[in-house]
């Protein structure tokens, strides 16, 4: 069966583990989701992802989930663009999450990158989620 939104579904993995304690899920592999993943690592709501191959020979990526104090780093992971709605955003009118506590991730074309790095490389891009 094939997914119309896999960066979404990535993050309703991410979402429904926090949620249930785990501390690590699996979810199929793509380039961008590694895109989104580097940054959520970078930032520090991830521990960290492994790529793997799974028993059927499809690229999967092991994410090991982040707690402080027993609660989940992630509060809220919300996606923004989806497919029936890209939104794209010049780097001026980008707005900051929860007041700069939280992050949002742009798909550039210097590739996957933060609001803060995206800032200090002066470039737009589309708005795949935003993460406090």
């Amino acid at each position: 069966m094939t997914m119309s939104d896999p960066i979404s579904d990535m993050l309703t993995r991410i979402r429904n583990g926090q949620s249930a304690n785990k501390g690590v899920i699996n979810s199929p592999s793509s380039k961008l989701r590694v895109g989104v993943l580097d940054v959520l690592q970078r930032e520090g709501y991830i521990r960290g992802y492994e790529l793997q191959q799974d028993e059927r020979s499809l690229p999967e990526v092991r994410i090991e989930l982040k707690y402080h104090e027993g609660e989940p780093v992630i509060k809220d992971l919300q996606r923004v663009s989806r497919p029936g709605r890209r939104v794209y955003s010049k780097i001026k009118d980008l707005q900051r999450v929860y007041n700069g506590l939280g992050i949002s991730i742009l798909s550039t074309p210097r590739g996957v990158l933060s609001d803060g790095e995206a800032r200090a490389q002066n470039v737009g891009g589309e708005v795949i989620c935003t993460v406090f």
